[in-house]
């Protein structure tokens, strides 16, 4: 089967005619996703903030839920790993389909093993990734109980807002942190490869025992990762012209879909 790998949409940090255009580029490669049968895997923040509340829900990227949604009941269910930034859920990712995990998925496909991960961290400390001080209290559980009774929906989601806004910019744009995390993963567990998002970095490094993709943005590169056949790699998708090409670093032409 073939499989494809992307993260860091952030959809919500942006105008709305930012939004809108990134909702777009993902229905198209949702469609083409479907078109080619490529099984889709999300690997965290595809929203750049996301709480539900027993009643209420974010009003972020309609469009694109419900081309999941279709996606889901037509071809497959899609992987979700929840980021930093969109795992405040209640279960709504589920109810549309989509398998969701808080930490981590591993995929075997013929005799290639992954091991699937947003990137902020992993909260088992066997994994040797602890997540900052800052990302473990958000996902927290008695942060979300404790929030939600005092911020009713309007106003908790509009300072979730400014909270994801301010996670994001803290973010250390540091490629070294999950390559050599990576490296070490891969030396001493039974895995091929490792992909994972967060530090909005696009990458391919290839290791003694393995190799290690960043997917980068969404929103910024429209890189996203493919695995068919037997063959992995690091892709551009190009909405307008529904293809996937090569993804080179020094590539210019990027959309324009930074703040």
């Amino acid at each position: 089967m073939n499989h494809l790998f992307v993260s860091d949409a952030h959809i919500g940090a942006f105008s709305e005619v930012k939004n809108r255009r990134i909702e777009d580029d993902l229905i198209a490669l949702i469609q083409y996703c479907r078109r080619y049968n490529y099984h889709i895997h999300i690997l965290g923040d595809l929203f750049d903030y996301w709480m539900e509340y027993p009643l209420k829900k974010p009003e972020l990227g309609k469009h694109v839920l419900k081309s999941i949604d279709e996606y889901c009941r037509d071809v497959a269910p899609i992987t979700y790993i929840l980021g930093n930034h969109d795992n405040w859920t209640r279960g709504f990712f589920a109810e549309i389909g989509m398998k969701t995990a808080n930490d981590f998925h591993v995929l075997q496909e013929n005799d290639t093993s992954f091991f699937l991960h947003h990137g902020d961290g992993l909260s088992d400390p066997e994994f040797q990734l602890p997540r900052p001080l800052f990302h473990r209290v958000l996902r927290s559980n008695w942060f979300t109980k404790i929030y939600q009774t005092i911020y009713p929906p309007d106003a908790g989601l509009h300072l979730m807002k400014s909270f994801s806004a301010f996670s994001r910019e803290t973010i250390v744009f540091e490629p070294e942190r999950l390559n050599k995390w990576s490296e070490n993963f891969l030396r001493d567990r039974s895995f091929d490869v490792v992909i994972s998002g967060h530090d909005h970095i696009p990458r391919v490094e290839t290791f003694e025992h393995g190799t290690y993709i960043n997917l980068g943005a969404f929103y910024k590169h429209h890189t996203v990762a493919t695995y068919t056949n037997g063959s992995l790699g690091l892709v551009k998708w190009i909405a307008d012209k529904f293809e996937l090409f090569p993804f080179q670093r020094s590539l210019k032409t990027q959309p324009a879909y930074e703040q």
